[in-house]
């Protein structure tokens, strides 16, 4: 069992920088596979980025590629997001996610894949 806990999270100008903060308990943190969602306002959930098991492998939704960095921490149990060149359409409520059984059956991208997921973080670009 994992719990994770979201937070940076806030008010930005176009252009800008965040970072996303994703705090995890649990004891084995280096087991899992990593992934950050967000949803706007009457859409659904998309992927953002995923992080593979062994922290080699990353994953980016086109619209994201090159602005922002998914990373972790083994020894703070942290995952983060780091974001840049931020725009009024990243705007969206971040969830961050995990998955203990891998991509099975599905992949990175897909929210099928994880089996916990924290409680979300708000990030609003105003233009």
């Amino acid at each position: 069992q994992v719990q994770l806990v979201e937070s940076g999270g806030g008010l930005v100008q176009a252009g800008g920088s965040l970072r996303l903060s994703c705090a995890v308990s649990g004891r084995t943190f280096s087991s899992y596979y990593w992934g950050w969602f967000r949803q706007a306002p009457g859409k659904e959930r998309e992927f953002v980025a995923a992080l593979s098991r062994s922290g080699g492998i990353t994953y980016y939704a086109d619209s994201v590629k090159g602005r922002f960095t998914i990373s972790r921490d083994n020894a703070k149990n942290t995952v983060y997001l780091q974001m840049n060149s931020l725009k009024p359409e990243d705007t969206a409520v971040y969830y961050c996610a995990a998955s203990s059984a891998g991509y099975a059956g599905y992949g990175p991208r897909e929210r099928a894949t994880y089996q916990y997921w924290g409680q979300g973080t708000q990030v609003t670009v105003s233009s």
